[in-house]
């Protein structure tokens, strides 16, 4: 039998080929190091696991796609994007993962959030598989003609990879429901199918789910409910940073105050808001989603309780449980230090790896229960897979119904990650548990597909 010290350093070995393989890609690389680090356990005690090849082919792609994206502003100037849709691990069903258009998307973004999305995916317990996808294009400021442009050249190369049974994607840092609706506008007019199960995140009216636009940031708080409980605690009374202002900061903050805790922050890329009273969502809502204005206007216009700072940390609030919901790599090492000076209980993941490895180690360090994105921001895939059994029957649940199947999710989630955690001897690390959970299920699916 292998011993844990020789798994880890096959594992090490393996790493670095995978840094050799994929040059210039540091997000992948760490979302890679991430998981490969916490499987020695698993694949020292499973030897099946250390057959040859399984873990070579987890971390490569079936398949990855780059294209062209050409399309014309109001002003008839020709404008070139990339887009991108990284199909990595289908043994589990569809590949399924959102589509984020941000100027900093490139190959290295999408393969970490597609890997990312395997484990996510294979904790939720639903038929999934993992993908993403998306483009360097930046809709902020764009007309809605211009996106609309946008998303139609977009999809015309898209559609050819996509498919209900085959790739389902949804929406992602700035692709929203107008976005979707443009992309499967434009899907319908190539295709003349009517496949509503080809993309989630669809308006209600046509083909959506209830409840869809909260999941991630109520599945979010779920879990960080959760990982309290463990501790002999609860959500009420307890107070929140949040960072981000886009659909999973809005949803996170509206589920904290449902549940009892006072959620003070929110921010973008111009700085954050800090409101004592608690963030005012109808106002948050009218900036953002309608208005699609900056952060400063919401303390403009909130009133004495609230107030703005340029640049600096949303960390640098003190808090009981701190919530990052913008993007990657956002809460450093420093910031984890600030944090735990400030006496934070627990820090859940609403958005893709927006914590450091290093901040990571801190934060476990000193205790903090720490519950990662594949884990914690499951909610969200977890009811666009719900949205596709909808699909598939062609029918539409209540809101409670979605709501209720997906607290049951992300209790069954917290469940898995938590046992498993113990299983393999890191008891209250939520980390190591996801990590291990998530690769169990999909190498027990790869293994009996045979070498494909």
């Amino acid at each position: 039998m292998t011993t844990r010290s020789e798994t880890q350093s096959t594992l090490t070995h393996l790493l670095t080929e995978i840094e050799h393989r994929n040059p210039a890609q540091p997000e992948f690389h760490q979302a890679a190091h991430e998981v490969l680090e916490t499987l020695a356990p698993v694949v020292a005690a499973r030897p099946e696991y250390a057959e040859p090849g399984l873990i070579e082919r987890l971390v490569e792609p079936e398949r990855q796609v780059i294209f062209r994206v050409p399309w014309q502003d109001d002003q008839g100037r020709v404008h070139v994007n990339r887009g991108f849709r990284v199909e990595f691990n289908s043994a589990l069903g569809p590949y399924k993962g959102g589509l984020r258009f941000h100027p900093s998307v490139n190959l290295g973004v999408i393969k970490f959030l597609g890997f990312e999305q395997i484990f996510k995916n294979a904790l939720t317990g639903l038929g999934i598989g993992g993908g993403k996808g998306g483009s360097d294009f930046d809709p902020h400021g764009r007309s809605d003609a211009e996106v609309m442009r946008f998303c139609q050249s977009f999809m015309t190369e898209l559609y050819r990879h996509i498919g209900e049974h085959t790739d389902v994607p949804a929406g992602d840092i700035g692709v929203g429901g107008r976005e979707i609706g443009y992309l499967f506008g434009q899907y319908r007019r190539i295709t003349n199918r009517w496949e509503a199960g080809v993309l989630t995140g669809k308006g209600q009216g046509w083909g959506g789910s209830l409840i869809r636009p909260e999941a991630t940031g109520y599945g979010n708080v779920l879990f960080a409910a959760a990982m309290l409980r463990e501790r002999g605690e609860d959500l009420e009374g307890q107070t929140a940073v949040v960072s981000g202002s886009g659909n999973v900061a809005i949803y996170t903050i509206e589920k904290l105050t449902a549940l009892g805790a006072n959620a003070i922050t929110c921010s973008d890329s111009s700085g954050y808001v800090v409101d004592e009273k608690g963030i005012d969502l109808d106002l948050l809502k009218q900036i953002k989603e309608v208005e699609r204005g900056r952060v400063d206007a919401y303390a403009e216009r909130r009133g004495a309780s609230a107030h703005f700072v340029a640049g600096g940390s949303v960390w640098d609030v003190p808090a009981d449980l701190a919530l990052p919901s913008a993007t990657q790599n956002e809460l450093t090492e420093a910031d984890a230090e600030t944090l735990i000076r400030n006496g934070v209980k627990a820090v859940s993941e609403g958005a893709n790896m927006p914590t450091t490895p290093e901040a990571v180690h801190l934060l476990q360090k000193a205790g903090v229960a720490f519950g990662p994105g594949k884990a914690a921001n499951a909610g969200g895939v977890a009811v666009s897979a719900l949205e596709m059994a909808q699909n598939h029957a062609r029918t539409a649940w209540t809101a409670q119904r979605v709501e209720e199947e997906l607290a049951a999710i992300m209790t069954n989630i917290h469940t898995t990650c938590h046992e498993t955690a113990e299983r393999y001897d890191a008891p209250g690390d939520y980390v190591t548990g996801a990590n291990i959970a998530g690769f169990e299920r999909v190498a027990d699916a790869m293994l009996a597909q045979g070498v494909i």
